[in-house]
């Protein structure tokens, strides 16, 4: 079972996952928190390797069914049957793989910062990430990828909780999830098409350059995704701009119950 932080206000509240990005932990919801748990239970889990969830033993390479059954088996833990997702940057490709092996468990999906697909940028990106991996110390590698997702002075913050939270994954584990970037594009494709038809939405910043082309493309065919752009936002849209990250995605929530409330 995965560490995983929870605030619960009541058996007839909605129950609201948070999916962290890979080299951050549950630390990145901080800004999220306050304003969700007065609302909604809020469990918060870290990913294996991440945060204060461990790596598990003898692990081979990851696979992202594999990961994804890591946060299945902590709601069965927890007694969460059904609950609304809300992820940010590679977090958001693992809610859809979550809804992919069991659409039951998954009412909403907020999605910031989403990853769809890997451009040519994103896919040069990550093939010199593996080419070099062995030869420089990882840290470095990571704030290059850091820097490049998030460049500019505004999203100085986001680098910097991003480094911090990478500080304290070991060597072999940001290998692991580096390997596992490889397959975004492929594992995207392979979802069923129950996913698609789930209640989503999409919030990207404006500066996301490298993913919001390809959100755009996939919300334009979809009457079920919403597509909201932040503005003064990068990839991290939810520590840049969470005022505006939080109202957009309880209002989303709130207004797609997963028990109707009774009419008065």
């Amino acid at each position: 079972m995965l560490h995983c932080r929870t605030y619960e206000i009541g058996e007839d509240r909605d129950w609201v996952v948070f999916v962290h990005g890979a080299g951050g932990s549950s630390a990145i919801w901080f800004r999220q928190i306050r304003d969700f748990r007065e609302r909604f239970n809020v469990a918060l889990p870290d990913l294996r390797g991440h945060g204060q969830s461990p790596s598990p033993d003898d692990a081979g390479p990851y696979t992202f069914p594999d990961v994804s059954r890591d946060v299945l088996n902590t709601l069965d833990e927890l007694g969460i049957e059904r609950a609304h997702f809300v992820g940010i940057s590679l977090g958001s490709l693992l809610i859809r793989q979550i809804a992919d092996l069991d659409p039951r468990r998954v009412h909403t999906m907020t999605l910031g910062g989403a990853i769809t697909r890997l451009d040519l940028r994103a896919r040069l990106l990550v093939g010199l990430g593996n080419l070099v991996k062995h030869a420089v110390p990882f840290l470095w590698l990571y704030r290059l990828l850091a820097w490049i997702v998030m460049p500019g002075t505004r999203h100085r913050e986001a680098r910097y909780l991003f480094g911090r939270e990478a500080r304290r994954m070991k060597r072999t584990e940001f290998l692991r999830w580096t390997r596992l970037s490889r397959d975004v594009s492929s594992v995207f494709r392979m979802f069923k098409e129950a996913t698609d038809s789930l209640p989503s939405l999409y919030l990207m910043g404006e500066d996301d350059y490298m993913f919001l082309p390809g959100v755009r493309d996939l919300t334009a065919h979809r009457e079920s995704s919403i597509l909201v752009v932040v503005e003064g936002a990068g990839h991290v849209c939810n520590v840049e701009m969470p005022s505006e990250f939080n109202r957009l995605a309880i209002s989303f929530i709130e207004n797609h119950p997963i028990t109707p409330k009774a009419q008065s």
